[in-house]
């Protein structure tokens, strides 16, 4: 066999997911009641239920070596896996159990802990962020054991409960538990499709690195009557600091930044296809306001493979209960999206260094650096790469697409890399209408059963790759 044979039990495997997907999606369903907010820090008893809950998952699967695993100022990890296939490949899928805070209740037309069904779509935090994800995998392992006593190949799963923290430690965890997570390929199951029903690869990342600025001028509140006019404002000054970060078409002002950005468009998303009214109503964009790009191509490159700049948070006085005052301080974060490539820890140097400077009015500025991780550029070259390609266009009844995200996932490049320069497949069940991290987060049903299509062809093609792909298709970093 080769990685675009299909395995003779693959029909068999999706006859048994479509009889099992009732019980699927119930089981998603009791992942999506569990609270496990990783903000709330490790020790948060929803996280502990969270990991438990996803254990039972897993072994009724059939994965052997289950466990629920504690590590130094970490939320628990969980493990398990199915290694009874010698000579065939193993494949180590990674998912997170933890979810965002769920915002404005106000703002959800459901509870977000309580999963329901609207119009074709399964509402609820971290539904499609990351747990259906995780259940794609799950669901075709289910599918193959159902139909062939067994999945064809071997199987690890890493689940985590700090992703939406910025994953601190799990780099610590991969190094003690390196031999045990020893695999032919990674599979991370947190990413967006293109569209609802066009299934994609993708192929690039986007750095972060956050900061936080702090304008001061006042020792406290004064009167704006009494004391305007002599005094410097320091929300004025503010806005001045965040004014100079982009230019008229919303780019990267920062010159350390925008000096080592890529140039493009380059022509590699010159193919895939772009409606501009969807585009605009996927986004929420309101009417008359324009986009800062021209054409499909320019709007793909700047979200995927360019720099951006976005002020995430302002920190003053708020408007149900101002006065008229000069009050003594503002503060924003800030954040700026890296193009695949660029060095995320002199890009955070340079991104504190340009709000210090030259302060408003000569006001004192503080800045404090947060978060800060490089991007990923992998290659659309090898065979599993060819053999996700193939499960996807089986799974999704299209060819799949490849794409870069804009969002950033800081440890894809060295998970590959702390397990032996793998390859990396970054697939997943969101569309750009999920509204993952925003209230009424959902998943669309029709493709997360596309997903788990998808998933049961991949383990029946990647069973026909053995065990020495990895020097021809390694993880690149620019």
């Amino acid at each position: 066999m080769t990685h675009t044979t299909r395995h003779p039990a693959t029909d068999a495997a999706l006859t048994a997911l479509e009889a099992d997907r009732g019980a699927v999606l119930a089981m998603l369903g009791d992942l999506v009641r569990i609270p496990g907010v990783s903000a709330a820090g490790p020790d948060s008893p929803a996280l502990a239920d969270s990991a438990r809950a996803v254990a039972q998952v897993l072994a009724g699967a059939g994965l052997e070596n289950v466990a629920v695993l504690p590590h130094p100022g970490a939320p628990p990890y969980v493990v398990g896996d199915w290694c009874r296939q010698p000579g065939r490949p193993t494949l180590l899928i990674y998912g997170h159990h933890d979810v965002q805070p769920p915002g404005n209740p106000a703002r959800w037309q459901s509870p977000p802990w309580r999963p329901e069904e609207r119009n074709g779509r399964l509402y609820g935090r971290g539904v499609a962020d990351d747990k259906a994800g995780i259940m794609t995998h799950v669901a075709a392992l289910r599918a193959w054991r159902a139909a062939a006593g067994a999945p064809p190949v071997n199987v690890k799963f890493i689940i985590e409960g700090e992703e939406e923290v910025g994953s601190p430690n799990l780099g610590a965890f991969l190094a003690r538990h390196r031999e045990r997570l020893a695999a032919d390929c990674l599979v991370l199951t947190d990413t967006c499709n293109l569209d609802v029903g066009v299934p994609a690869l993708t192929v690039s990342l986007r750095g972060l690195v956050v900061a936080d600025v702090t304008v001061a001028a006042l020792a406290g509140p004064v009167h704006s009557g009494i004391w305007g006019g002599p005094l410097p404002d320091p929300v004025q000054a503010l806005a001045k600091i965040l004014a100079r970060l982009s230019d008229e078409r919303g780019r990267v002002a920062i010159p350390a930044i925008a000096d080592t950005a890529p140039s493009g468009p380059d022509g590699r998303h010159r193919a895939l296809p772009f409606d501009l009214a969807r585009f605009r109503a996927q986004a929420g964009l309101l009417d008359g306001v324009p986009l800062l790009t021209d054409g499909a191509e320019a709007t793909y490159w700047a979200t995927w493979n360019a720099p951006c700049v976005t002020v995430s948070a302002i920190d003053c006085v708020p408007l149900a209960e101002s006065s008229n005052q000069i009050v003594p301080a503002a503060r924003a974060r800030v954040g700026v999206r890296l193009a695949p490539g660029q060095d995320a820890a002199a890009c955070q140097r340079a991104l504190v260094a340009f709000l210090a400077a030259d302060p408003p009015f000569g006001c004192r500025v503080s800045v404090t650096p947060d978060c800060a991780g490089g991007g990923w550029q992998g290659t659309a070259r090898g065979p599993w790469f060819d053999a996700a390609g193939a499960a996807l266009a089986e799974g999704y009844g299209r060819p799949s697409v490849h794409i870069g995200c804009g969002g950033s996932i800081p440890f894809v490049e060295p998970f590959a890399h702390a397990m032996g320069g793998i390859p990396a497949l970054l697939l997943g069940v969101e569309d750009p209408e999920c509204r993952a991290h925003g209230e009424n987060e959902s998943l669309h049903l029709d493709d997360f059963a596309k997903a788990c299509r998808a998933a049961v062809c991949l383990l029946g093609r990647a069973a026909a790759l053995g065990t020495d792909t990895r020097p021809s298709f390694p993880t690149e970093t620019p």
